[in-house]
């Protein structure tokens, strides 16, 4: 168990991962927010235009996922935990809206689309990789709570 609480909360002793947290944190929470906030646009409406079965109860629970990692990114506690439901979220708003423009429209128009799908996917990555850094609940717990 300690071992399992050890990668979890392991950081690296920088300051290197507070704008990759701020700005995951930040975009995640504000979309997480403006699902239930617009939920024609952004939430079930939108989901129920890209073909998911009950866009109600999918666009609440990606919107709850995305809120409640959102704050953990922020406050940097669980980051690399935080980090797995937001890269499938990802992924899947990847595979489902931005392949099907590929195939519509050429590779240009969507790398233009998914620009910033594809920068927040490398900062999880980035996150997963060297957890939430000295600026956090999870390096604060590490240095108190869990033996080097």
């Amino acid at each position: 168990m300690m071992k399992f609480l050890s990668a979890v909360f392991k950081s690296v002793d920088d300051y290197r991962s507070i704008l990759p947290r701020l700005i995951v944190g930040l975009v995640f929470l504000s979309e997480g927010i403006q699902k239930f906030l617009f939920p024609e646009l952004v939430g079930a409406g939108r989901f129920e235009k890209i073909g998911f079965t009950d866009p109600e109860f999918l666009a609440a629970l990606v919107a709850s996922f995305e809120v409640i990692c959102g704050l953990l990114m922020l406050i940097g506690f669980s980051v690399r935990l935080a980090a797995i439901p937001l890269l499938v979220i990802m992924i899947t708003a990847i595979t489902t809206t931005k392949i099907p423009i590929l195939q519509e429209k050429g590779f240009w128009q969507m790398a233009h689309d998914s620009r910033t799908d594809f920068a927040m996917t490398l900062l999880i990555i980035f996150l997963f990789i060297y957890g939430a850094g000295k600026l956090s609940v999870d390096f604060l717990i590490k240095q108190k709570f869990i033996s080097v």
